[in-house]
């Protein structure tokens, strides 16, 4: 079962998904923006943030592409919004997340605008994946362990979802 939602945001479609974390924000917080957390779940980064981008270098991808990121904003530790430099806008991820506490937990939710390149039905598994390893991280310490295998198959759901066919 899906857990994003459709979003308009500053009249553009997101794709917008939450979690919660039996964790503090900090830890949330670090789990997002610490190159080494990061790369538990999703990617490692270098470079030098204050300059306003860093090198962005997936880790759980076949051919491992490293992208230039622009940190749009970034108020430590409720937001930060991203997206990559590439020259065809069709292929720009713009990517944010906000963290909010509600008692002892920490919920996250994320979003991404979405474009005519990147269609939800494979965006939205896809995120799926990432986002339920950033809580097995966060839960464990550890680099995840969740698989990819069975998050192809909500292609069809979030196709249905977002008013979309499913990808052939």
């Amino acid at each position: 079962m899906i857990t994003g939602r459709p979003e308009q945001r500053d009249g553009q479609d997101h794709l917008v998904l939450d979690r919660t974390f039996a964790a503090p924000i900090e830890d949330v917080w670090a789990a997002l923006t610490e190159s080494e957390r990061l790369g538990r779940w999703f990617c490692t980064w270098t470079g030098d943030p204050d300059t306003g981008q860093v090198e962005v270098t997936w880790a759980f991808e076949d051919d491992a592409p490293v992208e230039t990121y622009v940190i749009e904003e970034c108020a430590a530790p409720h937001h930060l919004r991203v997206r990559n430099l590439h020259d065809d806008a069709g292929q720009v991820w713009i990517l944010d997340a906000r963290l909010r506490e509600e008692g002892d937990r920490t919920v996250l939710t994320f979003a991404q605008a979405l474009t005519g390149d990147h269609p939800v039905s494979d965006v939205g598994p896809g995120w799926e994946f990432y986002l339920d390893r950033l809580v097995d991280s966060v839960r464990t310490g550890q680099v995840s362990s969740l698989e990819w295998s069975g998050y192809e198959a909500m292609s069809s759901e979030y196709a249905a979802a977002f008013g979309g066919a499913a990808k052939a």
